[in-house]
């Protein structure tokens, strides 16, 4: 066995166009959770999102890497990031985990480099892809959500914030944080801080 949820063997004629792909469909029977990350392989080696690759470390289609190259034009232009996949047995009903493995201060990343995106838990679809996960990662660089790291998963980085930020400029940053937050979903968050 290759990785979890390969059983057997199956003919090469169910390859599918991709390179890599055709080796994993001829050699091994995979899963439908399986099947559908083959599938996703194949789309994002014919169209990859900008900037961005992934696919499997090794022989493991359930562990992946990717690598985001920061954009132009943003605190993390020319940056090389990479992260880990790791997808469930049950994928796609069950979102990947996702974290960045290259340190990175954002505030939509905890100090671990998990990422505390909708899209990867409450906001998970099984129509969402593995290409769209990568297009969510990398807009989050050039467009942060300062309200979700303030989610009490992320209070360890809020409280690193404020001990890098002298006390001096707290006050300010909460009003910063306050004024940029103006989402309804984040009023539990934001506008309960002190000032």
């Amino acid at each position: 066995m290759r990785s979890a949820g390969m059983i057997g063997s199956l003919s090469s004629s169910s390859a599918t166009t991709s390179a890599t792909s055709a080796t994993w469909a001829s050699t091994t029977s995979v899963s439908a959770s399986g099947k559908r990350i083959q599938r996703e392989m194949a789309e994002l080696n014919v169209d990859p999102p900008p900037d961005c690759s992934a696919g499997p470390k090794g022989d493991n289609l359930y562990h992946w890497v990717s690598t985001i190259i920061g954009p132009p034009g943003t605190p993390y232009e020319g940056g090389i990031f990479f992260l880990d996949f790791t997808f469930p047995s049950d994928y796609p009903f069950k979102p990947p985990k996702v974290a960045f493995k290259t340190r990175i201060f954002h505030c939509n990343v905890d100090s671990a480099g998990n990422l505390n995106l909708d899209i990867l838990n409450d906001g998970w679809s099984p129509a969402l892809t593995i290409s769209k996960i990568l297009r969510a990662i990398r807009s989050i660089f050039t467009n942060p959500d300062p309200c979700m790291f303030l989610s009490s998963s992320h209070l360890d980085h809020v409280f690193t914030l404020l001990l890098i930020v002298p006390s001096c400029t707290y006050i300010p940053l909460i009003y910063l944080v306050k004024l940029i937050c103006r989402q309804p979903s984040c009023s539990r968050h934001c506008l309960s801080l002190p000032v």
